[in-house]
């Protein structure tokens, strides 16, 4: 059976890309491309289903994701329910899919060992599945958690906002998630059977020739190709034509509005939002790319930056969002301070006068050259990403563009063409569009409710003549285009290791500072990345010392915005996080990082309180934690599972409560006691020496420590940070029942958390073989077959070297005392399988365990947050993966059942567990009740009980004030 090769034009590459690709179709008009990459730990592959919900039947709203739902559950040749998820899992992968508009994408990676048969199991998706009645029951519900947990959500609810004003004979118009209503309440009561519909939907559009697979492999091209073709040329061809809506979504009368929207959570944004012609026709000229990163860019004269000076914005992004290949919109997103909630007229006015600049300025060849160049070097030195991020998005790619492209996608704009951005820029006009505005403060003044999420809103006409006025009577800024970047790297050479470290390596350790340095040995890519860890006691005095810590650090930033903004855009990012101190992170290309860091230390040193920009940074964080009380229920019981389990950690809360009363000479004082006392741990990474390492940690010193007047002293020896975790009573069951924040929400949660114990090689590995195994079965039970919620899983925890295993599920349907009984038994059930795993089995998860560990970081920020968190827990066992291979080596089957006997199994009486039950809104009758449940002790006050308990020894601070 002969296959035929697509039509021989090259496919463009990165630089650095060492991999070969091979594009066939199939007789059956299946497209693919094949991967070969020798050096890869794991295999992967996507296939992209050129359907979506745009497909979606009339009254059948979610069908095109209930299919992608129901493909998981069994086929033909594989009969056992979720046996396809099982064997990924025990081969060490991971599986999953998504439904869009006009495709679904289904993907999975798993160890190589395991590829032939998981991808067998995988093409079983599109030639013979079996969707079971009684499964189709039960994964409706898991589509209507799903839906459940996005009713409450501002991008769920916004967008569907925007979608919903649009012509109800459009596509773009539809409610794509569905819900028990739309896939089993309306259609029943029209005498559907939903089943039926799902298979008719299957048969209609799950053609070959709609489909693009990417198979991802270390195989040999001929083994590979066999392998493809005898799996997938079963898939039925109908030579289905592929969908397509001609028209706008948006007629005259959703153009011209102002739609006047309150989101759930606090904060007033604007969206302004223009249809324009789709960038995919003209993706070589980047038309939108080329306006995005003007209306979008932060430095001085742009649009941000005057907002800014106004303490009118805390954000602004813009952009082609919602695109395919008949319609699109230019979107800009500007996040407004309450000051600019009230100026929102002039908002928009200088907007307009933003695009007027760009209109009078014309098309400037530099701007696009730059824009071109840098957009080119990313291209060429992008880092290696996990295999099955990357056939995601060329499978997807392949739907969209011609096969030279399917790498770069619209990534490397190179054609200058003045007239096709000057038709999209007239297109931004105020005659076409549509201004979403939202704030809390419209409570109570909308008069329409969007059906699907319950969205209030209320729309107005705005004519041109309207956005024209306020357009004069905007302030007069000097608004003006960006200068060159003087952040684009010219130096892309790699420098020579003298040594191939494995390891970082302690360079030098002072009273002031300790530097660990691992040069790049594996990515020879031209990047760095360097994390400055500043260790100051006096930030965690208090709940008003931690908020003050916070502030500073969003100051520096904000201070930083329009100088490092460009560094951004030219590839070399930063960020400034505070946690027991304050942390600087910088990663990108090496070239000008220096400079950036200089600049950062100098911002430090130099710190002084601009009070107008106090109040608007204050107000942001207040509204930040304002907003956790809206974070989903399953968030809330992690976060207090976290301050049950870290000493020294604080509720959100009292941080609110304290921050009314600061002002900005509080953090003027504040910040001379922080830096007062203070040591940093430094990690330097990646393309860069060992002396140049030594110079900036020497470069900071100077400045923060040798100074005339030095800012910052050694910390005294007392000083040296902790982290230390509770270590809870055995035997006890502890539960630690709260409301939820938000008393709309109907979704309850339980984290069941089982504590391990202290980091130990023998220990680790006994707890991750289990919570492998155990992994799938636990999804299998409490979701697929119970239906407790879309969010269940089981996963490892680790606080600060101390590992536990926990179970997090999230439902409607039982609350957290219910659900806990359900784990329980779901432990009970699963004891008896562990027992009787067979010896193949048992090592097959072993090897499965094995391979994950041995598997090679991709690039140099998965190296980093690799070695970052050993130094970070003061575990330092930066050869952690060795030994716990060697201990799982010699791990036999009996052993893990004895692990599961004294730490897991439900009554052991060594073991020690916490349950956080989070109470929505359907659940909270049994609040009151639960309480006095007699197999559980109830903490009644997190702190109290913390105090009572005794703590783990730290890692951290073990080695702090040793001399070398």
């Amino acid at each position: 059976m002969g296959t035929e090769k697509v039509e021989d034009v090259e496919i463009v590459k990165a630089r650095t890309d060492k991999r070969d690709y091979k594009s066939i179709i199939l007789p059956n008009s299946l497209q693919l491309l094949l991967i070969i990459d020798p050096d890869t730990d794991k295999c992967a592959a996507s296939m992209n289903v050129g359907v979506g919900s745009f497909s979606d039947p009339p009254g059948l709203e979610g069908l095109a994701h209930f299919l992608e739902h129901m493909l998981f559950y069994k086929s033909e040749k594989y009969p056992v329910e979720d046996s396809y998820s099982k064997y990924i899992t025990e081969h060490g992968g991971s599986t999953n899919a998504f439904t869009a508009s006009e495709q679904t994408n289904y993907y999975f990676d798993v160890n190589k060992d395991g590829f032939e048969e998981a991808l067998d199991r995988f093409a079983q998706f599109f030639t013979k599945p079996l969707m079971p009645p009684d499964a189709t029951m039960r994964e409706i519900k898991a589509v209507d958690s799903e839906n459940q947990k996005n009713l409450l959500s501002d991008g769920w609810r916004m967008h569907q906002l925007q979608k919903h004003i649009s012509a109800e004979d459009h596509p773009f118009h539809k409610f794509s998630t569905g819900n028990w209503d739309t896939l089993e309440v309306k259609p029943k009561a029209k005498g559907l059977d939903t089943r039926e519909e799902l298979l008719k939907f299957y048969k209609e559009n799950y053609s070959a020739n709609l489909m693009r697979l990417v198979v991802y492999t270390n195989e040999s091209l001929d083994k590979i190709q066999n392998l493809v073709e005898e799996k997938f040329q079963d898939i039925r061809n109908t030579n289905k034509s592929s969908f397509h809506h001609p028209g706008q979504p948006c007629k005259s009368e959703h153009l011209q509005i102002l739609v006047r929207t309150v989101p759930i959570k606090q904060g007033h944004k604007l969206r302004i939002v223009w249809p324009v012609t789709p960038e995919i026709h003209h993706y070589m000229e980047g038309p939108c790319r080329y306006l995005g990163h003007l209306i979008g860019h932060e430095g001085e004269g742009s649009l941000y930056c005057v907002l800014k000076t106004f303490g009118w914005a805390t954000g602004l992004s813009a952009g082609e969002s919602d695109w395919n290949l008949d319609f699109s919109f230019f979107k800009v997103t500007i996040d407004l301070t309450d000051a600019g909630h009230e100026h929102m007229q002039d908002i928009i006015g200088l907007l307009f006068k933003y695009i007027e600049l760009l209109q009078k300025s014309g098309v400037c060849k530099w701007i696009f050259e730059e824009l071109s160049a840098v957009c080119e070097t990313k291209f060429h030195y992008q880092d290696k990403v996990p295999p099955i991020s990357y056939v995601v998005n060329i499978a997807s790619n392949m739907q969209q563009y011609p096969k030279k492209d399917w790498l770069t996608g619209s990534s490397l704009p190179s054609k200058f063409s003045p007239s096709v951005i000057q038709t999209v820029l007239d297109q931004l006009s105020p005659n076409n569009v549509r201004i979403f505005w939202e704030s809390k403060n419209f409570e109570g003044h909308t008069d329409q409710v969007e059906p699907w999420y319950g969205t209030a809103y209320s729309i107005e006409k705005i004519t041109d003549s309207v956005i024209k006025g306020w357009v004069l009577s905007a302030p007069d800024e000097n608004l003006h285009l960006p200068a060159p970047n003087i952040f684009i790297p010219t130096d892309l050479s790699l420098k020579t290791v003298q040594e191939k470290v494995k390891f970082p390596v302690l360079l030098s350790r002072s009273s002031y500072s300790a530097l660990w340095y691992k040069p790049d040995t594996l990515f020879s890519i031209p990047k760095a990345y360097v994390k400055i860890d500043f260790h100051c006691p006096y930030a965690g005095n208090s709940p008003e010392t931690e908020v003050l810590t916070h502030i500073f650090t969003e100051l520096l930033m904000d201070y930083l915005n329009e100088y490092a903004y460009y560094a951004q855009v030219a590839g070399l990012y930063y960020h400034i996080d505070h946690s027991d101190g304050f942390q600087v992170t910088l990663l990108g290309y090496n070239h000008k990082l220096r400079i950036l860091l200089e600049t950062i230390v100098e911002k430090i040193a130099t710190f002084k309180v601009k009070t107008d920009r106090f109040s608007v940074i204050k107000e942001l964080v207040t509204k930040e934690y304002q907003n956790l009380k809206y974070q989903q229920p399953y968030q809330q019981a992690m976060h207090y599972c976290s301050l049950i389990l870290q000493d020294q950690t604080r509720p959100w809360v009292e941080h609110l409560e304290v921050l009314p009363l600061l002002q900005a000479e509080d953090l003027a004082k504040f910040v001379p006691l922080l830096l007062s006392r203070t040591f940093f741990e430094c990690y330097i990474a990646g393309n860069i020496e060992s002396h140049e390492a030594e110079s900036m940690v020497k470069h900071i010193e100077d400045v923060l420590f040798k100074s005339p007047k030095p800012l910052c002293q050694p910390l005294f020896s007392s000083q040296h940070l902790t982290n230390r975790v509770v270590k809870l009573d055995s035997g006890i069951n502890f539960f630690y029942p709260s409301e939820g924040l938000n008393s709309d929400d109907e979704n309850s949660a339980l984290v069941h958390y089982i504590q391990v114990g202290r980091d130990d090689f023998k220990l680790n590995v006994k707890l991750q073989l289990f919570a492998l195994v155990a992994k799938q079965p636990a999804f299998h039970q409490l979701r697929s077959v119970e239906q407790l919620g879309y969010i269940t899983a089981l996963v490892q925890r680790n606080d600060c070297g101390i590992g536990g295993l926990q179970f997090i599920i999230q439902s409607t349907v039982k609350g957290p005392g219910d659900i806990g009984q359900r784990v329980e038994a779901f432990l009970n059930v699963f004891e008896t399988k562990l027992r009787e795993i067979t010896i193949d089995e048992f090592k097959s998860n072993v090897d499965a365990l094995i391979d994950m560990k041995l598997e090679k970081h991709k690039n140099l920020r998965e190296e980093s947050s690799f070695f970052w968190r050993e130094i970070n827990n003061g575990t330092l066992r930066f050869d952690r993966k060795d030994f716990e291979v060697e201990a799982l080596r010699q791990l036999s089957h009996q052993e893990l059942i004895d692990f599961f006997d004294e730490y897991v199994k439900v009554g052991a009486p060594q073991k020690r567990t916490l349950s956080v039950g989070v109470y929505g809104k359907l659940h909270s009758s049994e609040y009151k009740a639960e309480a006095s449940q007699p197999h559980l002790t109830e903490i009644d006050n997190i702190f109290s009980f913390r105090r009572s308990q005794s703590l783990y020894p730290s890692f951290k601070g073990l080695s702090g004030h040793v001399k070398l």
